[in-house]
């Protein structure tokens, strides 16, 4: 389907979702937030896309909500009627991919100034890179704002100390991308005019790998962290049962014998 606020482009196995209002740096409307969940909920539910990588036109990645579309009634940013939908009673998620329910990796690519909501991409991608000009912060409680679910993903992600200080800092205080991957929010830095391409590398030896066991394995990992250490364990142990059943876990060692590259049918 087209898109107004983001660009969706399907290569190979890997959707490419560009966040593309750069005059407003990429803040998130109502309509964005819309035409995102469409986006997200295309590339589930394509059979061809194996992968989804996220990036930003222009010089921001994302900037957050846009403060000039925010109600001011207070009510959550949202096209649909206020609390039509189960979502708008859970925390808002705004950009948020519903990393929680959907299977298929996510590859974010941080292109430039990532604040506020924009952060979650990063906290809750899979893979994340970032561009050398790229910078990160929190500025809600610059803007006379509570600090929420951003910064208490970003506690998860960086050292308490570290979160604290950029969440209490707000605006002043900006961390490079280099900070960045030195703290483990991002995976690796790379120069500005190359970042969508090693994205795409990176995204090639992903879909390189067998697509049923990078899903289950990626569910193994996501759903284990919210459920004690046995618990997560056993949990993963079932994702391995349930792809052995698999034709591509039958190709996968079928392959290895006779030395070839395997052929994933993704069945």
């Amino acid at each position: 389907m087209p898109f107004d606020t983001i660009g969706y482009e399907v290569d190979g196995h890997t959707a490419t979702i560009t966040l593309n209002r750069p005059d407003a740096l990429n803040a998130l409307s109502p309509h964005m937030i819309t035409e995102l969940r469409a986006a997200y909920a295309e590339a589930e539910n394509d059979d061809k896309v194996w992968l989804l990588v996220v990036t930003g036109n222009g010089r921001a990645f994302c900037t957050g909500a846009d403060v000039k579309a925010i109600p001011g009634d207070g009510k959550v940013l949202n096209e649909r009627p206020y609390l039509s939908s189960y979502e708008q009673w859970e925390a808002p998620q705004e950009g948020t991919p519903p990393f929680r329910s959907m299977t298929k990796p996510i590859l974010v690519a941080v292109n430039g100034i990532c604040c506020g909501a924009g952060l979650d991409w990063v906290t809750t991608g899979d893979i994340v890179i970032a561009s050398d000009k790229a910078t990160f912060f929190d500025p809600h409680v610059s803007i006379g704002l509570v600090a929420g679910r951003e910064v208490v993903r970003l506690a998860r992600v960086l050292p308490r100390t570290v979160a604290l200080r950029m969440a209490l800092m707000g605006k002043h205080e900006r961390m490079s991308a280099q900070r960045a991957y030195e703290l483990g929010m991002v995976t690796e830095v790379v120069e500005h005019e190359r970042l969508l391409e090693r994205a795409h590398e990176i995204g090639d030896i992903l879909n390189s790998n067998a697509p049923l066991a990078v899903r289950g394995t990626r569910l193994a990992i996501i759903k284990g962290l919210d459920v004690p250490l046995h618990e997560a364990e056993m949990l993963a142990e079932s994702f391995r049962e349930r792809v052995t059943r698999t034709e591509d876990a039958l190709e996968g060692p079928k392959a290895f014998v006779e030395k070839r590259t395997p052929d994933w049918q993704c069945r």
